[in-house]
């Protein structure tokens, strides 16, 4: 029991530190463990499950601590330099979190969730179920918070796009989770509006 509060407590220590420097970033991951968590409840995976997912969305992007905080927030496009650095997160978070003992493989999530399904994505190229599934259900979260929500580089894009992307773009997301994500906005939305935090 003491362990699991440690745990919970050193991850909410972690979120706290990078929100000092990047507050949108927080308030991404927090949005992305949401989503994640509302996906795998859908798909009946496990409480157990379910949780470890939710964690691993809390802190999957904890490697941009490492980013200058200038590239994080630069409001035109990244050049290809830039862009390559930035894509070192995925990596680099592995490196600050490979000396903590989950009782879930949030390294592996956390690692993998710009893999895609396709082979496309980085850091490995990994394909299809070479990518755990925690990892791409974080994929799908993670683009839902992204498209809804504004970024330092544009406008928020819409529910409507996020359905869009997934629907013209299947190839690169898992076909059950994006399902399940379709599932859970059937209402319109109302249900992911009311448990994400929108950004002004």
């Amino acid at each position: 029991m003491k362990r699991d509060v440690f745990l919970y407590q050193l991850i909410n220590s972690i979120s706290s530190i990078l929100a000092v420097n990047d507050d949108y970033t927080a308030h991404h991951q927090n949005n992305v463990a949401v989503i994640a968590r509302l996906i795998a409840q859908q798909l009946g995976l496990s409480a157990f499950e379910v949780e470890g997912i939710r964690i691993a969305g809390q802190i999957h992007d904890i490697g941009k601590s490492a980013i200058p905080n200038e590239l994080l927030t630069k409001s035109g496009k990244l050049n290809d330099e830039e862009f390559s650095l930035i894509k070192t997160h995925a990596s680099r978070a592995q490196e600050l979190l490979e000396g903590i003992e989950f009782p879930w493989p949030v390294l592996d999530m956390v690692l993998q969730h710009h893999e895609k399904m396709d082979g496309s994505g980085y850091p490995k190229g990994l394909i299809a179920e070479q990518i755990c599934l925690g990892a791409r259900i974080l994929a799908v979260a993670d683009l839902a918070d992204s498209m809804i929500n504004p970024r330092p580089y544009r406008g928020a894009l819409g529910l409507e796009s996020v359905l869009d992307e997934l629907h013209t773009h299947a190839h690169l997301y898992d076909k059950s989770v994006s399902e399940a994500f379709r599932k859970i906005v059937s209402d319109g939305g109302s249900r992911l509006y009311a448990a994400i935090e929108i950004v002004p």
